[in-house]
């Protein structure tokens, strides 16, 4: 029990996650230094100590949110096994954090493309970058699956690889609209197939 008088000590860790849920619930706009440091309890001279900017914070917390995304398993090509299952298991991982997702928030990264990525800079660059990046490690994954025989070695794997993530970021703009979300990883397990991809 601390005594009357003494603030609670700061948890920078923790502050990183109430601000990962505000950005993820609320967006980046709705996040100024000012809101932050009041939902963290902390003065706003405190706040630029501690994150230096609304930008780098917003930053810091994208990051931990990437790291625990169902599409971090897609970040490396596995040295064995098939590369299509993985792709079945990840698109199924997705569309089930999406039907489990009451509240609508989707995914950080997709949310921060409509709303930071108009300008083509700052952030919005930033953010951009992260959706490319993803596109490229598709694109490597399926470039391996064709070497593996996986898939027609004649596949346009550049051209495939823009089409799933497209296909990821359009489940995560439905599941805001569509009353029945279990309708998701139908429509995705669709599309893999038309690719030939499902592995089930």
């Amino acid at each position: 029990m601390r005594k009357a008088g003494r603030p609670a000590k700061f948890d920078r860790d923790d502050a990183v996650d109430i601000a990962l849920q505000a950005f993820w619930s609320e967006g980046y706009q709705a996040n100024s230094v000012k809101a932050l440091s009041e939902r963290l309890g902390i003065t706003r001279s405190s706040f630029y100590n501690a994150f230096e900017s609304q930008e780098a914070l917003f930053l810091e917390a994208l990051e931990r949110y990437l790291a625990g995304a169902p599409d971090r398993t897609l970040a490396q090509v596995p040295e064995d096994g098939s590369i299509c299952a993985l792709l079945t298991r990840t698109f199924r991982a997705v569309c089930d954090a999406l039907e489990q997702d009451g509240a609508g928030k989707g995914c950080l990264l997709v949310n921060s493309v409509g709303a930071l990525c108009l300008g083509g800079e700052g952030l919005g660059l930033i953010v951009a970058e992260l959706v490319i990046e993803r596109v490229e490690r598709l694109e490597a994954l399926l470039c391996a699956a064709a070497q593996r025989g996986e898939l027609d070695e004649m596949t346009d794997v550049k051209a495939l690889a823009l089409a799933l993530k497209t296909q990821l970021l359009g489940l995560n703009l439905m599941a805001k609209v569509v009353k029945d979300k279990s309708a998701l990883w139908p429509a995705a397990r669709t599309m893999l197939a038309g690719h030939g991809i499902l592995r089930e």
